[in-house]
């Protein structure tokens, strides 16, 4: 997952191809009228660190709309849950001002793998070692 700091981010207005998606608002809409031809990244709003409907958002762009493009979290972004957000299928996160990206990514050093399957690999860990 790539983090980044608010200090080196780029205005996402100045980001061609870039869609930005409220956390209320209905993907299936937007898949039918045809909203992610073109795009390379959605950014998915994140307006306080309690409200989750992001993640689910983020998973149904990956398994049910097929999206491979950058899925980036903005807003109220903690580090204790990127991991997660990388397992429901964010590509990149904002972190907030202030907030250190090494300690971001010690949490991905922290968990090495997982037993259950996400977005990334669907299948649990004992299915991934017998194959």
């Amino acid at each position: 997952m790539k983090i980044i700091a608010t200090s080196a981010l780029q205005t996402s207005a100045s980001a061609e191809n870039t869609l930005q998606i409220a956390n209320d608002a209905e993907l299936a809409e937007l898949a039918a009228s045809g909203a992610f031809a073109g795009v390379e990244r959605i950014e998915l709003q994140f307006p306080k660190f309690t409200d989750g409907r992001a993640y689910s958002q983020a998973l149904l762009l990956r398994r049910r709309y097929k999206f491979t493009g950058d899925i980036r979290a903005t807003g109220d972004v903690l580090i204790d849950q990127l991991v997660h957000m990388h397992r429901s299928g964010f590509s990149s996160a904002v972190l907030a001002e202030g907030v250190d990206a090494a300690a971001a990514q010690r949490q991905f050093d922290r968990y090495a793998a997982f037993y259950q399957g996400d977005v990334l690999e669907p299948r649990p860990l004992f299915a991934r070692e017998a194959a």
